[in-house]
Parts: structure tokens; C-alpha cells; sequence
């Protein structure tokens, strides 16, 4: 038996994580950069990043090829999918926890340019960084 944490270290040993300040200087450099943010609808609801698209942890997978990224295209999901896997995606919890996951989870799909921004939405809040609410 392994406990969540020993599943979410075991995800952080494989994956990108970066800080905030990696994800802050990712929003202002260009459009490029595609934010998910993988809480739940309500938590989303209360405040999040501008910009940020909420494809919940549990619906990932099975949602990600209707970002508004590649969604406008009206291609099929594989399609959509490689389009996609063309933008630096980053994903984003309330504490780093369920991204590094979600990030795991993506890899396997065929992702490559993925990060977890490691505290999550708590480090964004702590430190003073903008939110939508």
C-alpha cells in the first residue's frame, strides 16, 4: 500500500516542476503558454489565475483536447491532442499535490512540454500574486 504522498513524491521524481515565478514569467512572455488549473470547479470558482482553464484532476484526460487552444479548430480529439502537446502547458492545484499527477498523467499521454507549478495556488496567494475572483 503507498500512501497519496508517497504517490505524489513518486510523481515529482518524474515530472518538471517549477515555481511560480517560472509560471508568472511564462504568462507575461507570450500567449504561448497554456495554464490548468485541476481543482475542483468550486475552488476555481472562489479565485484562480486569469486565464487559467479548469479541467479538474479527475476529468483531465478525458477533457483536454476541448481546450480553447485547439477547440476552435473542430478537428479530432487525436488531432486536437497534437496541437495541443505544441504549447508549454502548466498545471496548477491548491499545493502542488494533484498537478504533479495530473502532469504525470499527461507524460503518459504523450506531453512533453508539461509543469507543475510546485505550492500550487497557496504559494501564488502567499505571494501577493494576482487573482480573478
Amino acid at each position: 500500500m503507498k500512501t497519496s504522498q508517497q504517490l505524489i513524491a513518486e510523481a515529482k521524481a518524474g515530472i518538471n516542476e517549477v515555481s511560480i515565478t517560472d509560471l508568472s514569467s511564462a504568462l507575461k512572455a507570450d500567449n504561448e503558454t497554456v495554464l490548468i488549473d485541476v481543482r475542483e470547479p468550486a475552488e476555481f470558482a472562489q479565485q484562480h489565475i486569469t486565464g487559467a482553464v479548469n479541467y479538474p484532476r479527475g476529468v483531465l484526460e478525458m477533457n483536454i483536447h476541448n481546450h480553447p487552444k485547439v477547440a476552435a479548430t473542430g478537428c479530432e480529439p487525436h488531432i486536437a491532442l497534437q496541437q495541443l502537446a505544441q504549447y508549454p502547458v502548466y498545471l496548477i492545484c491548491r499545493s502542488g499535490g494533484r498537478s504533479a499527477l495530473a502532469a504525470e498523467a499527461l507524460q503518459r499521454m504523450g506531453f512533453s512540454q508539461i509543469y507543475s507549478v510546485a505550492g500550487g495556488m497557496q504559494a501564488w496567494l502567499d505571494a501577493g500574486l494576482a487573482v480573478k475572483q
